[in-house]
């Protein structure tokens, strides 16, 4: 028997969610009992990969819908897409999330030498997005470091999630729902830190190569109360 959702969670839009770390991010959080709506620039496409997702008892069945639609429908908006729609999806969005929490899990990699660390002159996906969004909305910068694969798999995940956000309410926020999916949520400070997180995602490729490894984490030692 899977989990009894026994309180009203939030629920969770993620634009891109067809794509590997979307697909994994829905999959965690739809087993952990919240509400989930794939976003993606089809809604058949959306649709019909929601209807391959397993809820948790008592949660309500995954949706899929095209990127703004999933935007309105989300409280908070998790934004997984490839760096080259970043901007498009950024302007596409910005007012269906005014008041939201929005979750940049962006990472700037620039083909074909993605292990090469190419972050953009606005320093980072999260500032970038913060940027172009404004005020409207508390961007937190989260879950680039998290291979897709180990998501997907259903395991355990031995991995930390470094969270950067301007708002320290918002990044609680994101760090339990880091928490939620088996990693371990930990407070990075300011939007402008996120530089390095998203640094981190060129560096763990390029180890993942020259170790032949299937998807390595970070994890950050030291006696860290509470976490």
């Amino acid at each position: 028997m899977g989990l009894i959702v026994t309180q009203d969670r939030p629920t969770l839009a993620i634009l891109g969610g067809t794509g590997a770390l979307g697909t994994g991010l829905a999959q965690r959080w739809a087993a952990a009992g919240y509400p989930v709506v794939l976003g993606s620039r089809s809604r058949d496409k959306a649709e019909a990969a929601a209807r391959d997702i397993q809820p948790a008892d008592g949660a309500p069945p995954v949706r899929g819908d095209d990127n703004a639609g999933a935007a309105r429908a989300g409280d908070i908006v998790v934004i997984a897409v490839p760096y080259s729609s970043h901007d498009a999806i950024l302007d596409e969005i910005k007012d269906a999330v005014a008041g939201k929490i929005v979750v940049d899990a962006v990472v700037p990699l620039v083909p074909p030498k993605v292990s090469l660390v190419q972050l953009p002159p606005q320093g980072s996906a999260g500032q970038i997005a913060q940027e172009r969004i404004g005020d409207s909305a508390r961007v937190v910068s989260a879950f680039h470091n998290v291979a897709a694969a180990k998501l997907q798999t259903g395991g355990a995940i031995d991995c930390d999630v470094l969270v950067f956000g301007n708002d320290r309410e918002a990044r609680d926020v994101v760090i339990a729902l880091a928490d939620a999916i088996g990693t371990r949520g930990i407070d990075g400070g300011p939007i402008a830190n996120s530089v390095v997180g998203e640094a981190l995602t060129s560096i763990l490729i390029g180890i993942n190569r020259r170790y032949k490894v299937p998807g390595a984490g970070i994890r950050i030692t030291g006696a860290l109360e509470g976490r």
